[in-house]
């Protein structure tokens, strides 16, 4: 059985992580936001939870549809953010900052998933 992780770079390690802290932040979102959603609450933070959950899935599999799905957990944040609290810096700051920082790493990290899913389709290629 060949090692998997053996000969993985510092990017590629630290974009591992990445993907780990986003299926962490995920799993907080799918359980708060489910009690929340029982209690007549909104249901944005179950709906985006199993999206950063997915995202954060394959990101650790090495794949950039993780990336790009929290891009589009990101804009949907903004949007949602938009529509419950208009354009008040001071109300958008706290529901917004955290997740655009993230995306900033998301963002940086795609050139590291696209060399592994090369790598990937290479290795299987032969």
């Amino acid at each position: 059985m060949p090692n998997t992780y053996g000969n993985r770079t510092l990017t590629e390690w630290l974009t591992l992580v990445l993907g780990v802290v986003i299926v962490l932040v995920g799993l907080f979102f799918v359980i708060g936001g489910a009690q929340l959603a029982m209690l007549g609450g909104s249901v944005y933070y179950l709906i985006c939870g199993v999206v950063l959950v997915a995202s954060g899935v394959f990101m650790v599999l090495g794949r950039t549809l993780g990336a790009f799905l929290y891009l589009g957990a990101l804009a949907y944040t903004w949007v949602w953010s938009l529509w419950e609290v208009g354009f008040s810096p001071v109300d958008l700051l706290p529901r917004d900052f955290g997740p655009t920082l993230l995306a900033i790493l998301v963002v940086l990290a795609i050139p590291v998933l696209r060399r592994l899913e090369t790598r990937r389709a290479l290795r299987g290629a032969v």
